[in-house]
């Protein structure tokens, strides 16, 4: 039997130093991970409308007589309120949580695609496609991902960004050949179901395990712990009973001001920062040259061309799995490398791809193709990590909320190049127009992205909350 000390407290049952857990508490596996996990279902549960347009768009044609105008005129509705919903949803998951709005964001979609079935008037696919659907991705936007990240983790949030986003490639890649066939054999109508059942299925997954922050039980944010620790032990950090210091400092929901104010006062206080004004230009361009140009139009571009839809439906599907592996190899490079610098390589080698692309199209699959497809897909959301760590850097706690504005040009910049390539396509009968003026502002965005002020680019410090 082991004596007390002198203090009568024996030595296997010393208290844990101030701001640890107690170590039977410890766990194998930061519940951080978990909230990631979820994430990433939802993000690809989110995910199954982007894959829809390009394959939907020939067979809505050729039921109803609608031009292509008109259809990119849908998609373009979806990807403004894509955009311009990320900035209010990032501000109303601070003060209702992650939890409800993406939950009622999974809802939206799976409701607007559910309706589309009922379509038979142009109007109608702008309220479906455009207004409910557009609502719905947008509170699930990439800015979903930063939201995650920067509340669980305090170290690898570029890896963790970089992962979430992959979810969106990962939606694509899981719904587009089912969509492809779908819209085949026996439809889109068909095709809007399975999306409609993709972003319902992940609900309950939320309700049950997508926590709010690392205080709704107990712990600290990943990476945390160490420096959460030594400031307790010079006194620095308030502790309460039972729970870690850092937890005790975490904020709570509903103490945010009114969410649509606090995006508004963020915007303004960014707009004035000459980087957030080459954040936003560089991410527009971003968005009209994939969401915008080779989501909406790419499959449309290559069916004139006479290669078959669900061949073009395949190589998308080849763009998601190396959008994969290329968002989170960004993001583990964001870790370790000047942002910046990567913003410029992404944009220019993009802007390579779509100058080539017009000689690459024809009705078979070449290997040319397959080296396009491949490069793009690398490149594809790349963006997102250092784009995503430069706002956390510079504008703290409000990046998640800049990240959402500049995030939403991301998507003006789609919608008016989905809208614009339509047009384009009516007017002339090819897309040649469309990608070489999008080539060129690749290299626009290359430039300003290498032009970001150094000073303002600095590895962002571990925050403790």
């Amino acid at each position: 039997m082991t004596a007390p000390d002198v203090t009568g407290t024996t030595p296997e049952k010393t208290a844990a130093p101030a701001g640890e857990p107690p170590a039977n508490k410890k766990r194998r596996l930061h519940p951080a991970w978990m909230v990631a996990a979820v994430a990433f279902l939802a993000l690809v549960g989110a995910a199954g409308f982007r894959a829809a347009p390009g394959v939907l768009m020939v067979p809505l044609q050729q039921e109803f007589g609608w031009s292509t105008t008109v259809l990119s005129l849908a998609v373009s509705i979806n990807l403004v309120l894509f955009g311009l919903t990320a900035p209010f949803a990032a501000a109303l998951m601070e003060r209702f949580g992650i939890r409800r709005v993406t939950s009622l964001a999974l809802c939206l979609i799976g409701l607007g695609s559910a309706l589309t079935v009922f379509v038979n008037q142009s109007w109608q696919i702008l309220l479906t496609w455009g207004l409910l659907i557009g609502l719905g991705t947008g509170s699930m936007a990439l800015v979903f991902a930063a939201t995650v990240a920067n509340t669980w983790f305090a170290k690898s949030r570029g890896l963790v960004i970089g992962i979430l986003t992959a979810g969106s490639a990962a939606g694509q890649l899981v719904f587009l050949p089912f969509i492809a066939a779908l819209a085949q054999n026996p439809g889109w109508r068909g095709a809007s179901l399975l999306i409609a059942a993709g972003a319902l299925a992940v609900v309950p997954l939320v309700l049950r395990w997508l926590r709010n922050s690392p205080a709704d039980v107990g712990v600290l944010p990943y990476g945390a712990e160490e420096s959460v620790a030594a400031a307790a032990d010079v006194g620095t950090t308030a502790a309460t009973p039972g729970k870690p210091a850092a937890v005790a400092a975490s904020p709570v929901l509903g103490d945010s001001p009114n969410a649509a104010i606090r995006a508004l006062q963020v915007l303004k206080r960014a707009s004035k920062v000459r980087t957030f004004r080459a954040l936003a230009a560089g991410f527009a361009i971003c968005g009209a040259t994939t969401n915008g140009l080779i989501g909406t139009h790419f499959i449309p571009s290559a069916h004139d061309h006479g290669m078959p839809e669900t061949t073009a439906a395949g190589l998308l599907a080849v763009v998601g799995i190396f959008d994969i592996v290329g968002t989170i190899a960004s993001g583990w490079l964001t870790d370790r490398f000047n942002p910046k610098v990567l913003l410029a390589v992404y944009y220019q080698f993009r802007g390579i791809g779509l100058l080539v692309l017009p000689l690459l199209l024809g009705s078979s699959v070449e290997p040319s193709m397959i080296i396009f497809v491949v490069v793009y897909g690398l490149d594809w959301v790349a963006t997102v990590p250092p784009t995503a760590a430069i706002c956390r850097s510079v504008f703290g706690a409000d990046g998640s909320v800049v990240f959402g504005w500049v995030f939403a040009a991301h998507q003006l910049g789609a919608a008016a190049a989905a809208l614009a390539a339509g047009f384009i396509r009516d007017a002339t009968g090819h897309y040649n127009y469309a990608w070489l003026g999008a080539a060129a502002m690749c290299t626009v965005a290359a430039v300003i992205s290498a032009t970001i002020r150094k000073d303002a680019v600095k590895k962002a410090p571990v925050a403790v909350p």
